[in-house]
């Protein structure tokens, strides 16, 4: 392969996260690696102001990558992984999970402003159900605003016609415009989207090509994968579609994974949580990930168990955790 074609969005989020791939894996493998842009259906209806919730929720993004993958129009995709849906596409695998960036969301506010210190009614936009009623779960009194358009466009409204906006600290960290942000929500109060803050690559099964094999074994991270598999398989196990509050946050601390779990109802006024964690010992990555979907399973039954799906909407199937994250 004399040059490694990876896939991506248009969007600059997209081409700074693929951007960042790009580089690793040419310093990896010596070979030239360029970027084909691939125009997705999201990206189309922009301007249309339709919900990606009803366009198709996060998959709106992923599927014309995928298309432009199996046509071998690329040999490589990179997602932002909270968009990539659950469900294992026929043909492809994720070769690679980078190390992650910062999991929170971030609150973009006039005046510097705290979400504690927004005044009573603020607008707040999101593109996002969860974040939407974690906002209403913390101030109900806010005014939760739907929105659409790049991290670019979503700045532009505050201060004009919204108090603030929530987006991820990691894409605007990519951006450089972490400057942003006047407050990093806390992931203890705050889960963010299984899979928030880290990058996916993905190719066809069973493609031999020994350079992209490389360049992929080079900036796979162990414990992102276990940690970011954990977050989705509660995502996956609730079956929760791109309109499900659903966060989820996983970590690594001496040899033990810690995985906790919220859903939320729509409004906010009601919520669920579970925390389990289990011992990873040093065997093959295999046995760990089977680990790993044990403890989700655990976390996932007890939610379940506890009456999540009577006031949570998690219908519709595998998908990703917010429909909006690939514009941050």
């Amino acid at each position: 392969m004399a040059t490694i074609r990876i896939g991506t969005r248009g969007s600059a989020l997209a081409v700074a996260q693929s951007t960042t791939v790009a580089d690793r894996i040419a310093a990896a493998t010596g070979h030239d690696v360029e970027l084909v842009r691939i125009k997705t259906e999201g990206d189309r209806s922009q301007g249309t102001g339709e919900s990606l919730a009803s366009l198709g929720g996060t998959g709106v993004f992923a599927s014309a990558l995928r298309e432009a993958l199996l046509a071998d129009e690329c040999d490589a995709l990179v997602h932002s992984l909270k968009d990539l849906p659950t469900a294992t596409h026929p043909g492809l695998v994720i070769g690679a999970t980078p190390g992650r960036a910062d999991a929170r969301d971030a609150l973009c506010a006039r005046d510097g402003l705290t979400l504690e210190g927004l005044p009573q009614g603020a607008r707040v936009g999101t593109g996002s159900p969860r974040r939407a009623a974690q906002l209403l779960s913390r101030r109900p009194d806010l005014e939760v605003v739907d929105i659409r358009g790049n991290v670019d466009t979503r700045l532009g409204r505050v201060g004009v016609d919204l108090d603030a906006v929530l987006l991820s600290a990691a894409g605007l960290g990519r951006l450089d415009r972490l400057d942003a942000a006047t407050e990093l929500l806390g992931l203890g109060f705050w889960p963010s989207a299984p899979g928030q803050g880290s990058l996916a690559v993905e190719v066809r099964e069973g493609d031999a090509d020994e350079a992209l094999a490389r360049g992929l074994a080079a900036i796979e991270d162990v414990e992102t994968r276990l940690v970011v598999t954990a977050e989705r398989a509660v995502l996956a196990g609730l079956e929760a579609g791109c309109a499900a509050p659903v966060g989820a946050s996983a970590v690594v601390d001496a040899g033990l994974l810690l995985l906790s779990a919220t859903v939320y109802s729509p409004d906010g006024s009601r919520r669920l949580s579970s925390s389990h964690a289990v011992s990873l010992d040093d065997g093959p990555l295999v046995a760990r990930l089977a680990d790993v979907h044990e403890v989700a399973g655990r976390v996932v039954d007890e939610l379940l168990d506890s009456g999540a799906a009577e006031f949570a909407p998690l219908g519709g199937g595998p998908a990703g955790g917010d429909p909006l994250g690939s514009a941050s």
